[in-house]
């Protein structure tokens, strides 16, 4: 796709008053050209291998073969960005939401609630534009393997910390493509991981009510949204989740719940928490930070570093977005640059033995 060249869309939504409303919507703006519209899942298919469009909205609900299975074939077979719309609220449609987004659609948005919703049809077009700009090239089963190409660079993960600076906690932070990536990452945690993890992940309303719950259903390692005033270090570890709209930070051993400033217009914010732990837990903190676009979490990752922690960005290679962790490496806050699925065996290497 050229700079001057219309984003080609495949609409893709069995309800024709919705996948009207939307065709309507982008052939309106000079940006986009819808190519082709399907009404189930084959349709989908067979649309996206005959046209190749830039980017594809795909409902979930849909007859003949559902979003997901759709979404899992273009992905394996004729890669290209998806972005789930999808307008069920429903648990389990909500579920098989997150696996979509695994499987490799890049983000979701909630169909219009009402007729004529500007903001909805600007953050429909936003998000569009950024999906359109993505490299796939494979499902990303394939991706997250340890790339082959010629010239690769990566940071060499660094040593176990030894028993005077051992691990207490790791600080996670993610934002377009994180919720399949900290699947990965958590899968790859060893059983019994011994400090407690700290996690922002930006995903909007009303997707993340139930986003802990996948997570959690996803690995060994329990997931639930953190509660103002928990105690980090007095139970079992687990993974501490940022709800929706509040900060999450560490004081005093402490998880605390904010609503303070937006930063890089994100609330939870990944610098919030990393900076918090930086102050908190020093040398004792990992911080880890994935893929996702902007540069939340840079400075913060960085502050880690400074405060003698060690710092893990995700490497460009197997990132849905490479932009906060390209923010990260560029200002010198990664002491190590990791493909995906090497982060959660050096995290095991580096806490185990270490006490909380």
């Amino acid at each position: 796709m050229t700079a001057s060249a219309k984003i080609r869309v495949l609409v893709v939504d069995d309800s024709i008053t919705v996948r009207m409303h939307i065709v309507e919507l982008l052939e309106a703006d000079p940006v986009f050209e819808v190519v082709a519209q399907a009404a189930n899942g084959r349709q989908a298919i067979e649309l996206c291998e005959r046209h190749r469009p830039d980017v594809v909205t795909m409902d979930m609900m849909l007859p003949v073969m559902s979003g997901l299975a759709a979404t899992e074939w273009i992905m394996a077979y004729c890669p290209t960005p998806i972005v789930v719309v999808s307008a069920s609220m429903n648990r389990g449609e909500v579920l098989r939401t997150y696996d979509a987004i695994a499987a490799g659609a890049v983000d979701v948005v909630p169909k219009p609630t009402a007729a004529g919703d500007a903001a909805w049809a600007e953050r429909l077009k936003f998000v569009l534009r950024i999906a359109a700009r993505i490299k796939v090239v494979t499902h990303p089963r394939g991706r997250l393997r340890p790339p082959s190409t010629p010239g690769f660079v990566a940071v060499e993960p660094p040593p176990p910390p030894s028993r005077a600076s051992s691990v207490r906690l790791v600080a996670l932070g993610a934002s377009t493509g994180g919720p399949g990536a900290v699947r990965r990452l958590l899968e790859d945690l060893p059983a019994g991981f011994p400090a407690p993890v700290v996690l922002v992940l930006h995903i909007g309303e009303p997707f993340d009510a139930t986003l802990a719950d996948w997570l959690d259903a996803q690995s060994t390692h329990r997931v639930a949204f953190a509660a103002d005033g928990e105690a980090l270090f007095d139970a079992p570890p687990r993974v501490f989740m940022a709800p929706a709209g509040k900060h999450l930070t560490v004081v005093h051993g402490r998880l605390r719940l904010g609503s303070g400033p937006e930063r890089h217009s994100c609330r939870p914010s990944v610098d919030v928490l990393f900076e918090s732990v930086a102050a908190d837990v020093g040398a004792g903190a990992v911080g880890v930070l994935l893929t996702g676009m902007g540069r939340d979490g840079a400075e913060g990752l960085l502050a880690i570093r400074r405060a003698g922690g060690h710092t893990i960005a995700q490497d460009e290679a197997t990132s849905v977005i490479y932009g906060m962790p390209r923010a990260a490496a560029e200002i010198g806050a990664a002491s190590a640059v990791l493909p995906l699925d090497a982060i959660g065996p050096t995290l095991g290497r580096m806490a185990g033995g270490g006490k909380r």
